[in-house]
């Protein structure tokens, strides 16, 4: 299938009319630690709060080989920025205290850096990179926007989530500062395959099914692995090729050749519900879970 080459101006006309990838008064979330006991089996531990506030707390991303979390957080001034939880000890420190609200902190390729959508002063979602050891931000992307989330595929380019109508899947070159139409009507949601050099995104057919693809990032061939779990769109890979959704308070699994979804934990018990993003550890000993909890 021929891709479209979209020339920077087009891209920026997409900025027109969209705010903040987050909605005005974000849910009341926290992220949730979950130790995976038995990886064959799927066996989880308890789950343990490890924000443990009211307000936003949300987009886990695992760092420094599972020694550390990155988070966003929405705390007092109503500023979205990024934070850090060390583990075993829990310490939290603040990583970025700007004017702007930044959003989907991700580890860049060289592990010395993280990436964050910026919303700035005139509402336009950018993309820029700070040192994790603390310093100045660099913007990478100069006219690509509105962008909602992203994915590193190697050093110089990245998959997007770019907010328009449709929403649409592309893939980006830092270097060139030009993108590629993959997909419309696509999710917030896009991990890389384990095992594969295939990115997972999903995609959604009407309001009541999505499906999950594959897309493989050298020829650009997608297709569909499964359908989600209705009202959910966010998920996570295990090393092992199981792929997990939550929906309520409830975790589920599917494999390739599996015909459904099926339940692997019920988080009930610990006050967990409208479980929403999830990510794994490097080891795959750890599942962070975004959850509402029951206050």
């Amino acid at each position: 299938m021929k891709r479209n080459l979209l020339p920077l101006i087009a891209i920026t006309m997409l900025s027109v009319s969209h705010a903040a990838q987050t909605q005005p008064t974000p849910p009341s979330t926290d992220i949730f630690v979950v130790d995976i006991v038995d990886r064959a089996k799927l066996k989880f531990g308890l789950p343990r709060n490890i924000t443990r506030r009211e307000g936003y707390d949300n987009q886990p991303e695992f760092i420094d080989g599972g020694r550390g979390l990155l988070f966003t957080s929405i705390r007092e001034d109503g500023q979205a920025d990024i934070y850090r939880y060390d583990f075993p000890g829990g310490a939290i420190t603040r990583l970025i205290s700007t004017s702007e609200s930044e959003y989907s902190p991700t580890l860049t390729p060289d592990g010395k850096h993280f990436s964050v959508i910026r919303v700035e002063a005139d509402k336009s979602q950018r993309l820029w990179r700070f040192p994790l050891a603390g310093g100045a931000p660099e913007l990478i992307l100069k006219e690509i926007k509105p962008v909602g989330y992203h994915l590193w595929l190697d050093e110089h380019s990245l998959l997007l989530f770019i907010l328009g109508r449709p929403n649409t899947l592309q893939i980006a070159d830092a270097t060139t500062q030009k993108a590629e139409l993959i997909a419309s009507d696509a999710g917030r949601c896009f991990r890389w395959m384990p095992g594969h050099k295939l990115v997972s995104f999903v995609q959604k057919k009407s309001d009541q099914e999505s499906w999950i693809n594959s897309l493989d990032i050298k020829t650009r061939e997608i297709k569909p692995l499964v359908k989600t779990i209705q009202g959910s769109e966010d998920f996570a890979w295990l090393s092992d090729g199981s792929l997990l959704m939550g929906k309520g308070s409830k975790l589920y699994s599917w494999r390739a050749g599996e015909t459904e979804w099926r339940e692997v934990g019920d988080f009930s018990a610990a006050g967990l519900t409208a479980i929403t993003r999830l990510a794994i550890s490097p080891a795959g000993n750890q599942l962070a879970i975004v959850a509402e909890p029951f206050r």
